[in-house]
């Protein structure tokens, strides 16, 4: 390999992040320790990359994920080496089920003590194996910043995913007059991004003899930003669209031909098209589980085409018919581009648009007690649909795709796949750094929100002001509720009887406070989250809420529980 010279030495910490610098990395999350003090030496002497110092490396690794998903850009982190790096563990999963770029600096004992046993060692390139994208050990200070390179180009391109390198200590501190120079060729990965124009028209071709055609809207539409394409598209065909929980706004809401979520607590008319299509045309949806209820069930009626950037996503769970391999946006601008052809299905989108009219998501007020739906809702209106949602994961994050009005891309920041609970709070961190003037608005339950409620110690120390909205039902929602369906209503460690007094708690990290448990004055009160400063605003809400409509598990997505007909 060839060698540039470097005018003094620099430390292997030094190198990687004038590398990461001039990648455009400027902001890193992470939490130190004894494997990263060279690094963070080298951090402490930076003056362009910012460092958020975590609370916990959970909480790193969601901030960085929140400031990923928000943007699309890079998320980094670093932790230290043994329990720092498998503390990192569950947030380099959620990035992996989720397709998050973010790059992962694990710290290692020196080289001499790998393999023996020394002091907070962890095999973390075994343990990460099953869940990156890809991971290094780096053995070279020389190779840093080709290591660091392609690692940044693999966690980016083709689907995006997570990159661990792992830093042994000895290397990241030795001083070298040189580094190897960069080659982004790396053997074994040339991901297609451009789809196959053959197989694009015949999405046109089957649409042409299609009676009731269906758009299934995935993630990836989300995080290679065809929003634009895809409201063309539709509006160009007329054809219904159906989102997922990661594609929400992609295709505005409020829009006519929005169907909102499908799946296990999507809508009436998104779980009823996608039972009667007879063409599903998916862009970036992996077909999960909580979408499609028993597969075998799954759009049976339709032929379904399948525009997935991992050519390993397509015919994995559904059968397809046209699978084209490459991105979503440059296939929409593909279909788009193509002369229009004529289509026969105007009865069916005029009768799916009417179960939307049928059986909106709806709940009934309450003057007794707050109903979430309501506060959402609210939120909704007072943030004119335009802020950044983070939601941790339970009922409340249900709510929250059922009843905010979703615009844009990039607007709705969960963990959709690995549904990590404690994802909330350093997710909204995250995100809000990343985009300091938009609003950020975080729901959380009281499970997850005690969970990872320590990385609130940021809000004030680096000037946050996310607003956290506590749906607080004094239980696991979701498991209550599944045990209240599913299992005669034996409440088993569901319910929380000893919780903490949350102002105490949110005056503690110097965050302001707010109670709210009047339906009647709910809106007037919620006004107060248009205040520009970090706040936990405490919503009470009854323990008996269910969400619905709800597909019980296994069954087909016609199967709905609760829907709700209007008169």
């Amino acid at each position: 390999m060839e060698k540039i010279q470097l005018e003094n030495p620099r430390s292997g910490s030094e190198l990687l992040l004038d590398t990461l610098e001039n990648l455009g990395v400027t902001t890193i999350f992470g939490y130190p320790g004894g494997a990263v003090l060279p690094l963070y030496d080298a951090i402490y002497k930076n003056d362009t990359i910012r460092h958020i110092l975590a609370r916990h490396e959970q909480g790193a690794l969601h901030e960085a994920e929140g400031f990923a998903k928000s943007t699309g850009k890079l998320g980094v982190a670093v932790v230290t080496s043994g329990p720092g790096a498998t503390n990192a563990i569950t947030g380099i999963a959620d990035a992996m089920s989720d397709s998050v770029p973010i790059l992962v600096f694990t710290g290692q004992v020196a080289t001499p003590g790998i393999g023996k046993d020394a002091f907070q060692e962890a095999d973390i390139i075994g343990v990460t194996m099953p869940i990156t994208k890809y991971n290094y050990q780096v053995r070279d200070a020389a190779d840093i910043p080709r290591i660091v390179t392609e690692a940044v180009h693999i966690a980016t391109t083709g689907r995006p995913g997570p990159v661990v390198v792992d830093l042994p200590k000895d290397v990241s501190e030795k001083l070298v007059s040189f580094y190897y120079k960069t080659d982004l060729n790396v053997p074994g990965y040339q991901p297609t991004i451009e789809p196959n124009n053959l197989q694009v028209r015949k999405i046109l071709s089957q649409l042409k003899k299609a009676k009731k055609p269906l758009i299934l809207a995935g993630g990836g539409v989300n995080y290679s930003e065809a929003s634009a394409e895809l409201v063309a598209f539709a509006e160009r065909y007329n054809i219904p669209v159906v989102s997922t929980l990661l594609s929400l706004g992609v295709m505005p809401i409020e829009h006519p031909l929005s169907l909102g979520m499908g799946g296990m607590h999507g809508s009436y008319a998104s779980n009823m098209a996608l039972t009667e299509c007879d063409f599903l045309i998916n862009f970036g949806s992996r077909f999960a589980d909580r979408l499609t209820g028993n597969p075998k069930t799954f759009a049976k009626k339709a032929v379904v085409a399948h525009v997935d950037i991992d050519p390993a996503e397509i015919g994995k769970v559904v059968k397809t018919a046209i699978p084209v391999v490459g991105d979503a946006k440059q296939t929409l601008q593909q279909l788009l581009e193509a002369d229009k052809v004529s289509t026969r299905h105007r009865e069916w989108t005029d009768k799916v648009l009417q179960n939307k009219a049928k059986a909106p998501f709806s709940y009934k007020f309450d003057e007794e007690i707050i109903k979430p739906q309501h506060a959402i809702e609210t939120i909704g209106k007072l943030t004119k649909g335009e802020a950044i949602v983070i939601t941790d994961v339970g009922q409340h994050q249900m709510w929250a795709a059922q009843f905010y009005p979703y615009k844009n891309e990039r607007q709705i920041i969960t963990s959709g796949g690995l549904g990590t609970m404690g994802f909330g709070i350093p997710a909204a961190v995250g995100a809000k750094l990343a985009n300091p003037d938009k609003e950020v608005v975080l729901f959380v339950g009281d499970g997850g929100f005690q969970m990872t409620n320590q990385e609130l110690a940021i809000l004030n120390g680096y000037g946050v002001p996310i607003k956290v909205v506590l749906i607080n039902n004094h239980s696991l929602g979701m498991v209550r509720q599944w045990q209240e369906s599913f299992y005669d209503e034996r409440r088993s460690e569901s319910t929380f009887d000893d919780e903490p007094n949350f102002q105490l708690l949110a005056e503690s990290y110097g965050i302001s406070h707010y109670k709210f448990s009047d339906p009647l004055t709910l809106e007037k009160d919620l006004e107060v989250i248009l205040e520009n400063k970090p706040m936990l605003i405490e919503v009470n809400i009854s323990n008996r809420e269910h969400v619905y409509p709800m597909v019980p598990s296994g069954k087909s997505n016609a199967e709905m529980l609760g829907v709700t007909f209007n008169a």
